[in-house]
């Protein structure tokens, strides 16, 4: 989110985490009466176009394999720098040295993909359970402030 290309809209992003941030600080009471659909829709708009945004800057035209099924797909060596993958399901797919630099990963389904050798650097929206899901190694890039999963092979 605090990448550069997302500068137009910083003020923005800034504003909603704030209010999430509130939102869920209040009491049960509060919570109880919190109209969950409303807040995410519009966090998801801020995100789809944080996600556009950062994704156009990695040069080309940014591809689009939003909820894809890709189960069980070999997609090895794959270029899918700056993809959007949001809700792909991509449970056992063989992404062994495909390049997922920028790749937009919200909700995608990485369980027993394997990650081997890939490059996730810059991958957006990724979430510690989903490499803890997923399969891969040491040679296997990371964004800065993820941990390698113990079960990876060395």
């Amino acid at each position: 989110l605090a990448r550069p290309a997302a500068r137009p809209i910083h003020a923005e992003l800034r504003t909603a985490l704030a209010r999430v941030e509130e939102l869920t600080g209040g009491s049960a009471d509060d919570l109880e009466k919190l109209r969950v659909p409303e807040v995410r829709a519009e966090v998801n708009e801020l995100l789809l176009r944080t996600s556009e945004l950062v994704r156009g800057a990695a040069g080309g035209r940014p591809r689009s394999r939003r909820g894809a099924d890709l189960v069980g797909k070999r997609l090895r060596g794959a270029k899918l720098r700056g993809t959007d993958l949001r809700g792909a399901l991509l449970i056992a797919a063989d992404l062994t040295g495909a390049d997922l630099t920028l790749a937009d990963l919200i909700g995608a389904d990485l369980r027993d993909a394997d990650l081997s050798g890939a490059d996730l650097t810059g991958a957006l929206f990724l979430t510690q359970p989903q490499l803890n899901a997923a399969r891969g190694n040491a040679a296997t890039r990371l964004p800065e402030g993820f941990e390698r999963p113990a079960h990876w092979a060395s």
